[in-house]
C-alpha cells in the first residue's frame, strides 16, 4: 500500500488515536484482518465475528510487528478507534484507490466463473504492467478493500472480483475502487434463494456496468440474454464475447480433448489466434473469452492473448483441480463452491474426463436456493444419479431431495438397459474384502421422506444380462466420512469428482483421497 501515517488513517476513517498511538507512525502494509498475517509495518483490523473477536488478538498483532490496530474499542495497543471497523476499512480503501496515480481498475462479476476469469485476466494484464488481483475469492465487503489496499504507487492494473448477496452490494464495492472496465460473465442461479429470481440477480450484477464512466468499457456475454440486456444500462462502450456471431471476441471450432480441455480459434476484429487451454471443462472457454475481450480492450496483441491463455493453469485452489494418483486414480477437486449451473458444468466435464472409466462423485445439497431448494436439489440428484456413475456419495445435511432424485434417475437408467458403470465390471483384487451388499438405504435414519429400498450396497460387480449394473447411492455425515468410504471402493484407473457448497468443506475429501491430512 501507499505508506500512511496514523494521523492520516484516523482522518480518513473518522477515528481517534488511543493507547499512546504515535500520529507520525507510518503504516506501510499490509492491512490484515487475521493476526497471523501481520508483518512489520502492518495495520491490524480487529473485527468481531460470531466465534472470534479480533480485539482479543491486538497485543499479539503488535508483537508481530503491526504499527497499530484499527478497532471499535480500546485495546492494549496503539489504536485507531472507529465506530465500525468494516466501514472504516472500506473508507480507507476508497481513499487509497483514489490516490493510486496510474492504476486501471477492472471489475469482474457473474454467477459462475468469476475467480477463474479474474485469474486469467490478471495473467494477461501482468504482461503490460504491475498487477494486483485478489487471492482466491476475496470479493466481498472485506476481501475487496483488503485487495485494493495491497496496491501501491507502481500498480498499473487492479483486477477485482465483485460478488453480490443482495441488491446494492456490487454498487458499494464499485464505489471503493471505481472500475474503468467491467466484465459480466453470466446470470445463473447462485444465491437465487436470497435474490428471489434470476431477474433480481441480473439487476444486482448489472450494477457493475452502471458504475462505469462514459469512457469505460462494458465486456458482456453475448450468449446470455440477461447479460446482453445490460448494454442498455451503461453509457460505456460495449464489447461482446461469446460463441455467437454477434460477439466481437468469439470462439470458433471448439474441440474438447479426452481430458476435458478445450481448444478453439480466438476470433477478434483484428485477427485470430489458436488457443489450447490447460484448464479443464468446456465452460472454461467462456471464462477465457471474457479475459481475452478485456485484454483486447487494453491493447494486447491477439497472439499474446492466445499464448497466455494457452499457458494458464489454475491459480486459485479447489477449482477443477485434476490430480492423478500414482495408482492411476484421477481426483477432480472442484469443491470451492457449487450452484446448479456449476454442478451441470462439472458433471459435463467429468463425463468427458472419465469416459471409459469407473466414475464416482461426492456431492452435497446446495444452499441458498430459497423456496426452490427442494426442487433444485432433486434436480441435482437426478443429474448425478443419471450420469453413469459407479457410485455416488451425498455428504452432509438436507440430503433427502438429492438422494430422492439420484435414486429415481439411477433406477430409470438401470431399467433402460446398458450398464452404468462407465467402464469394465468391477472385480475385487486378490485378498480384498468383499463389499457389503444392500448395506445402506438412500435415506439415513430420521431423515424423513419415503422409505425406499437400497440401490446397491457396493460398487458394481459383474452383472449378468438380466441385471445391469447400478449406481451405489450412499449418504454420509461429512467430508471425512466420504473419503473413508471411497478409500475402500477405488481401484486403479477410477475417477472421482468432488464438488459441493463451500460450507461443506468437501475439499477435505479430495485432500484425504490424495494422501493429505484433514484441515
Amino acid at each position: 500500500m501507499i505508506p500512511l501515517p496514523l494521523a492520516r488513517i484516523a482522518e480518513i476513517t473518522s477515528g481517534a488515536l488511543s493507547g499512546m498511538a504515535d500520529p507520525r507512525a507510518v503504516v506501510r502494509g499490509p492491512v490484515v484482518i487475521d493476526s497471523r498475517g501481520v508483518e512489520p509495518g502492518s495495520l491490524f483490523v480487529a473485527l468481531k465475528g460470531a466465534r472470534v473477536d479480533g480485539h482479543d488478538y491486538a497485543a499479539q498483532a503488535i508483537r508481530a510487528g503491526a504499527v497499530a490496530v484499527l478497532a471499535t474499542r480500546p485495546v492494549e495497543a496503539p489504536t485507531v478507534i472507529v465506530p465500525d471497523a468494516a466501514a472504516a476499512l472500506a473508507d480507507l480503501a476508497t481513499a487509497h484507490a483514489a490516490a493510486l496515480p496510474q492504476a486501471t481498475v477492472i471489475g469482474v462479476t457473474g454467477s459462475a466463473g468469476k475467480t477463474s476469469t479474474k485469474d486469467l485476466l490478471a495473467r494477461l494484464t501482468a504482461r503490460i504492467g504491475p498487477t494486483i488481483a485478489p487471492v482466491g475469492s476475496f470479493n466481498n465487503e472485506l476481501g475487496h478493500p483488503l485487495t485494493v489496499l495491497r496496491a501501491d504507487a507502481d500498480t498499473r492494473y487492479l483486477v477485482l472480483e465483485l460478488s453480490a448477496r443482495n441488491i446494492g452490494h456490487i454498487q458499494a464495492l464499485a464505489r471503493i475502487a471505481p472500475p474503468r472496465i467491467g466484465v459480466v460473465l453470466n446470470v445463473g442461479t447462485a444465491h437465487i434463494g436470497v435474490f428471489g429470481g434470476k431477474e433480481a440477480i441480473a439487476k444486482a450484477k448489472g450494477e457493475l456496468v452502471e458504475a462505469l464512466p462514459r469512457t469505460g468499457v462494458a465486456v458482456l456475454n453475448a450468449d446470455d440474454p440477461l447479460v446482453l440486456e445490460m448494454a442498455s444500462r451503461t453509457d460505456a462502450r460495449v464489447t461482446l464475447f461469446g460463441r455467437s456471431e454477434a460477439a466481437a471476441i468469439r470462439a470458433e471450432d471448439v474441440v474438447v480433448d479426452e481430458r476435458g480441455r478445450a481448444s478453439f480459434t480466438l476470433r477478434t476484429p483484428s485477427g485470430s489466434g489458436q488457443v489450447r487451454l490447460k484448464l479443464y471443462g468446456a465452460h472454461a472457454v467462456e471464462n477465457a473469452l471474457a479475459a481475452a475481450a478485456a485484454g483486447y480492450e487494453l491493447g494486447l496483441p491477439v497472439a499474446t492473448i492466445a499464448a497466455e491463455l494457452s499457458e494458464a493453469t489454475p491459480r486459485s485452489r479447489w477449482r477443477m483441480e485434476v490430480t492423478d494418483r500414482p495408482d492411476g486414480v484421477t481426483v477432480v477437486n472442484d469443491a470451492y463452491n457449487a450452484n446448479p449451473d456449476s454442478m451441470r458444468a462439472a458433471f459435463e466435464a467429468f463425463g468427458v474426463l472419465g469416459k471409459g472409466r469407473r466414475r464416482f462423485a461426492v456431492i452435497a445439497a446446495l444452499r441458498e436456493l430459497g423456496e426452490d431448494s427442494a426442487a433444485l436439489n432433486e434436480e441435482l440428484g437426478r443429474l448425478a444419479g443419471g450420469s453413469g456413475l459407479a457410485g455416488l456419495i451425498v455428504a452432509g445435511p438436507d440430503a433427502q431431495p438429492v438422494l430422492q432424485g439420484a435414486y429415481a434417475a439411477a433406477q430409470a437408467a438401470a431399467a433402460a438397459g446398458p450398464p452404468l458403470a462407465g467402464g469394465p465390471p468391477f472385480s475385487p483384487a486378490a485378498g480384498a474384502p468383499p463389499f457389503p451388499q444392500a448395506a445402506v438405504a438412500p435415506f439415513p435414519p430420521g431423515a424423513g421422506g419415503p422409505s425406499l429400498p437400497p440401490v446397491i450396497g457396493g460398487p458394481p460387480m459383474a452383472a449378468g444380462p438380466a441385471q445391469p449394473q447400478q449406481t451405489l447411492i450412499l449418504h454420509v455425515p461429512d467430508a471425512a466420512a466420504a473419503a473413508a468410504e471411497l478409500a475402500g471402493w477405488l481401484r486403479p484407473g477410477d475417477a472421482v469428482l468432488v464438488k459441493g457448497p463451500r460450507a461443506m468443506g468437501l475439499e477435505r475429501t479430495a485432500e484425504l483421497l490424495l494422501g493429505g491430512a484433514t484441515q
